[in-house]
């Protein structure tokens, strides 16, 4: 079995139109990614995202790494977040709110 491997996540250039963001609240938002690894149970990849605001309520668990880019984030009923570059981030299960993109982004992402 082949090790999945990318040397350079930040600067990898073969990531795949994965179309606009279905939780996007406004303007159009346009995401691309990789993935590593597809299984039951966990997914781990490349995310890429251009600037917007977007809602989300996650059914799992996600772990991200940011590699560039910025955005807050604001759980609902907290405080904003900023997560930028070489932030890392879990998003627990039941976590809601939203994402405010504000320069494209880049992340490590795994979903389990």
């Amino acid at each position: 079995m082949l090790t999945p491997f990318i040397a350079n996540a930040a600067d990898a250039t073969d990531l795949t139109d994965w179309g606009p963001l279905a939780t996007a609240l406004g303007a159009p938002m346009h995401q691309s990614g990789v993935y590593m690894h597809e299984g039951p149970g966990i997914e781990s990849g490349i995310w890429q995202c251009t600037p917007g605001l977007s809602r989300w309520e996650f059914a799992t668990n996600e772990f991200i790494h940011v590699l560039w880019g910025a955005m807050t984030v604001t759980h609902d009923g907290e405080d904003p977040v900023e997560v930028s570059a070489g932030s890392t981030v879990l998003f627990a299960k039941g976590w809601s709110g939203t994402w405010e993109i504000t320069e494209t982004i880049r992340k490590v992402f795994v979903v389990f």
